[in-house]
């Protein structure tokens, strides 16, 4: 599956998140590590989900950017 994920800079690393998949968030000092630590929290909170016996949830957030003129 491919899921979205939200990457946000914070004050000393980044953090991200899955809009389909509420509670799966993941750190790291880098984008190249945050990218892999949702990674791991996608499949370890997808494996979670099938064991209580809980539907996985399918991918369908879509992203877009929007350009808009600067102030």
């Amino acid at each position: 599956m491919r899921y979205a994920i939200v990457v946000e800079q914070a004050a000393a690393n980044y953090c991200a998140y899955v809009p389909d998949l509420p509670g799966c968030v993941a750190t790291g000092s880098t984008i190249d590590e945050v990218q892999q630590q949702i990674r791991d929290a996608i499949t370890f909170h997808l494996e979670g989900l099938r064991e209580d016996g809980a539907p996985i949830p399918l991918p369908s957030s879509h992203v877009e950017y929007v350009e808009v003129a600067a102030a």
